[in-house]
C-alpha cells in the first residue's frame, strides 16, 4: 500500500537522480544545489512515510478501540437490562411483602373472635348436653331452664357477634387483597376503599399503640384502579411505623380526603420525627433508606410514588419538618385516563 501511495515520489527520485549526473559538468554550486533540493525531498518523502504509518497505526487501535466500546456498551446494555428486571422483581416482591404483612395482621385479629366464638360454642354445646341429660331424666327444674336459657341467649349472642366481627375483617381483606393483586380499573367509592385498608392495616397498627383518624368526605366515586390507592395507603401507613417512630412511642396518624372539583386529594400525615431536609429530596428514589442493613428496602415510597403517577396519573408530594412529622399529599383525578397502569 505504501508503495502505491509513493510511486510518484519514488520516480521524481529517480529523475532527479538522472539530473543530478547530467549537470556532474556544471558549476559546483549548481551541482550543490541539485543534491541539497534532493535530500529535501527524501527527507520529506520519509517524513510522509512515518507519517503514513502511524496513521495506519492509529486507525488500527481506533479500530479496536471502537470494537472495545462497542463490546462495553453491548455488557452495559445487559447490565441495565439485568437490573432493571431484578429492580421489577424487587418491587414486586416487596408488594407482596406487603401484602404478607396484611395477611399475617388479618389473621392474628381474626383469631380473637373465632377462638371467643369457638369458646362460646363449646360453652353452649356443654350447655346443651346438661339440659338433653336433664330432660331424658326427666328431673328439669324451672331454675335450671332459666339458667340454661340465660346462657343459651348470652353464648349465642357473643358467638354470633364474633362471627360478624370475623366475618367483616374477611370481607374487608379479601376486598383490599383482591384490588391489591390485581390492575382491574373499576368505579370505587374512596372512602369505603381507604377504611377497607386501614382496616387491614389496624392489627399492626394497634400492636404499636399507634391510632388512626379519618376524615374522608363521604360519596366521593372514582373510575380508576382501588389496587394502586390501596398499596399507596399501605406504604405510606407502613413508612411512618418504620421510620417515624422510636421504638415504644406510640403515634397519631390521620387521613383526609377532600374531592376538589374533578380532583381528589388524600392528605396523609404522622405526629413522628420528621425527615431530614438533606433526605427529603430523595425519598421517592429506588432504594433509597435509612435503615439500610435494618430490613429497608428503600422500595416503599417508591412504588408508592410509581402508583400515583402512574395508574391513578397524579401526583404526590411531601412536606417534612424534623421534629414535627411527615406529610403526604396524594392529588388524583376522578377519572383516570384510558392508559394501562404501569
Amino acid at each position: 500500500m505504501a508503495f502505491n501511495l509513493f510511486a510518484a515520489e519514488d520516480r521524481i527520485l529517480e529523475e532527479a537522480e538522472a539530473l543530478r549526473l547530467r549537470v556532474a559538468d556544471q558549476p559546483e554550486e549548481v551541482r550543490d544545489g541539485v543534491v541539497a533540493l534532493m535530500e529535501a525531498f527524501r527527507r520529506s518523502v520519509r517524513e510522509q512515510r512515518r507519517l503514513v504509518k502511524v496513521s495506519d497505526r492509529l486507525q488500527g487501535q481506533l479500530a479496536n478501540l471502537n470494537h472495545e466500546l462497542e463490546r462495553r456498551r453491548t455488557e452495559a446494555e445487559d447490565a441495565l437490562a439485568r437490573l432493571e428486571e431484578t429492580q421489577a422483581n424487587l418491587v414486586q416482591s416487596e408488594k407482596l411483602a406487603s401484602l404478607g404483612a396484611l395477611v399475617a395482621g388479618v389473621a392474628h385479629e381474626i383469631n380473637t373472635p373465632v377462638g371467643i366464638a369457638l369458646s362460646c360454642a363449646s360453652h353452649l354445646d356443654d350447655a346443651v348436653r346438661e339440659m338433653r341429660r336433664l330432660f331424658e331424666a326427666d328431673d328439669i327444674a324451672i331454675d335450671e331452664f332459666e339458667r340454661f336459657m340465660a346462657t343459651a341467649g348470652d353464648t349465642s349472642r357473643l358467638v354470633l357477634a364474633n362471627c360478624e366481627r370475623a366475618a367483616a375483617l374477611i370481607r374487608s381483606f379479601k376486598q383490599v387483597a383482591v384490588d391489591r393483586t390485581s390492575a382491574e380499573r373499576r368505579p370505587f367509592d374512596v372512602a369505603a376503599s381507604v377504611r377497607e385498608t386501614m382496616s387491614s392495616l389496624s392489627p399492626g397498627l394497634r400492636l404499636g399503640g399507634h391510632t388512626v383518624e379519618l376524615d374522608c368526605q363521604p360519596g366521593v366515586s372514582v373510575d380508576g384502579f382501588p389496587g394502586a390507592l390501596s398499596q399507596i395507603l399501605t406504604n405510606l401507613v407502613m413508612n411512618s411505623v418504620v421510620h417515624a417512630y422510636e421504638p415504644g412511642r406510640r403515634g397519631r396518624l390521620s387521613l383526609v380526603v377532600r374531592l376538589e372539583g374533578e380532583l381528589v386529594r388524600l392528605v396523609y400525615s404522622d405526629d413522628g420525627k420528621g425527615i431530614p431536609e438533606t433526605n427529603l429530596k430523595r425519598i421517592f428514589d429506588p432504594f433509597f433508606t435509612t435503615r439500610r442493613g435494618s430490613g429497608g428496602a428503600g422500595l416503599g415510597l417508591h412504588i408508592a410514588y410509581n402508583l400515583a403517577t402512574g395508574p391513578l396519573a397524579g401526583t404526590l408530594s411531601c412536606d417534612s419538618t424534623v421534629g414535627h412529622g411527615t406529610t403526604f399529599t396524594v392529588l388524583f383525578p376522578k377519572v383516570a385516563p384510558e392508559t394501562a397502569p404501569r
